[in-house]
């Protein structure tokens, strides 16, 4: 009789400890719960902050100044009708015989001969060439000015390197925009000698080079090599001007005969100008600065030479 009455006791003093001890699981496992999340939020929000400086700061892309030049001028209206009749002559056309170009704001070039006959007394032949090549500024090749300077370097060893150079000699020029230098050596064709004049100027993100040579004829003497040079060094001093002033709005030109200003540190070029502002290399006598283009060069001089002899 008792039994029953105890075992629905015992049973019920079981379910009270059981329904006491619910929430205390419940309450821990909340808690538990509860802290893992905060943990997980602010895990994410670190991890985000984090990826959101990285963002910002480390993957900020190089930047180069500002190219100097943004046009150049006609190459064939580079020199005064004064400056062609002293380097010329004896030219047919002084308005000169323009290069093809692509581009005529990145490259262009003009050149002109003049062959003076004296008949038996032999004939002075002189070739002139004016080549002119600007450079944009490049994130991944570097500024304007420097990709110039690089190509200033090159077109002063490719000068020097020509085939069938004699006697070359370089020398830096003062005077002429922010650095030039002079190339001179002899070169022989069909038994003439032809005294041949390279002036390789920068001015800023430009390089200005004028070919310049001349040979006596038939029997008439050689040309001096100290005249063509200076008249070579007024010649691209001229041409430097007409950059710097084709980029003015066609006010006054600027002097070129010092330094502008100075290029800034960049990141190096990668290899040349991959088609912006490349220039052929110098075989024989010098080829214009685009390798389709003007042809001519010291080889005109031969055919000129040949008909002054007949």
């Amino acid at each position: 009789m008792h039994r029953p009455a105890q075992r629905k006791r015992q049973l019920r003093s079981r379910l009270l400890v059981c329904a006491a001890a619910v929430p205390v699981i419940l309450v821990a496992s909340g808690c538990s719960s509860d802290s893992g999340s905060g943990s997980d939020e602010a895990a994410k929000k670190d991890s985000g902050s984090k990826a959101s400086a990285s963002a910002k700061g480390g993957d900020k892309a190089p930047s180069v100044e500002k190219a100097a030049f943004s046009k150049l001028p006609e190459p064939c209206e580079v020199l005064s009708k004064k400056s062609l009749e002293g380097l010329v002559p004896a030219a047919k056309d002084k308005t000169g015989k323009a290069g093809t170009s692509n581009d005529t704001a990145v490259r262009g070039s003009c050149s002109w001969d003049s062959l003076d006959n004296n008949g038996v007394d032999g004939s002075q032949f002189r070739w002139l060439r004016v080549s002119l090549l600007r450079f944009d500024s490049d994130a991944s090749l570097g500024s304007g000015a420097k990709r110039a300077q690089d190509n200033f370097a090159k077109q002063v060893a490719d000068a020097q390197a020509t085939k069938g150079a004699k006697d070359a000699k370089a020398e830096p020029v003062q005077g002429i925009g922010d650095q030039a230098t002079l190339v001179r050596y002899d070169l022989k064709k069909d038994k003439d000698t032809f005294k041949q004049q390279t002036v390789v100027a920068r001015v800023e993100n430009a390089v200005v080079t004028v070919d310049y040579n001349g040979a006596g004829l038939a029997g008439d003497k050689s040309p001096d090599a100290g005249d063509l040079s200076k008249s070579a060094e007024k010649a691209a001093k001229e041409a430097a001007a007409s950059v710097v002033s084709a980029n003015q709005g066609g006010g006054k030109a600027s002097d070129p005969s010092g330094p502008s200003e100075k290029p800034k540190g960049d990141a190096s070029e990668k290899g040349d100008d991959s088609g912006k502002g490349d220039d052929s290399k110098k075989s024989g006598a010098p080829k214009s600065d685009d390798a389709k283009s003007d042809s001519a060069k010291s080889d005109g001089s031969k055919s000129s030479a040949s008909k002054s002899k007949s």
